[in-house]
């Protein structure tokens, strides 16, 4: 079930995917959050950097530096993560992720409840109109995104 604080969160996560599309990216966003309050915040920057693993969950996590315990964080991600970003939640042990869009991308949910993590799915329609919006206009680059 989303709150009011996971709705807000995951809007910024929406936020910086939509930033990414206006960039010519892929529109992925993603934050990382402890109590309430972002601790960081990144986008999909594969094309904007040219570098292949530069997704939005390892941007936001990039951008967070080094922290002592994962333990008490929640990740947005405004699409699910693929198998890349979900190894790393579960290698750095975030106890929970809030997905905007699994109809678009999805398939890695059970693997991350398989290891513990706590999975809630927003079907945010925000989310999946920008997704869609992007595979519509940009397919090459959705492919090449998800490795097809």
């Amino acid at each position: 079930m989303l709150t009011e604080t996971d709705q807000r969160l995951l809007r910024i996560a929406y936020d910086e995917a939509r930033t990414g599309f206006d960039e010519g990216g892929c529109p992925i966003g993603s934050v990382l959050a402890r109590g309430g309050q972002v601790v960081a915040q990144g986008r999909n920057r594969r094309v904007q950097q040219g570098d292949p693993i530069a997704h939005g969950e390892m941007d936001a996590l990039r951008k967070a530096g080094r922290q002592k315990t994962y333990r008490d964080t929640v990740l947005y991600t405004s699409l699910s993560p693929c198998m890349m970003c979900s190894g790393t939640i579960v290698q750095f042990g975030i106890p929970r992720v809030v997905i905007g869009d699994t109809r678009n991308f999805g398939g890695n949910e059970d693997f991350l409840r398989a290891r513990g993590v706590d999975v809630v799915i927003a079907d945010d329609p925000d989310c999946i109109a920008l997704m869609q919006r992007f595979i519509a206009e940009k397919p090459d680059l959705w492919a090449e995104d998800i490795a097809e």
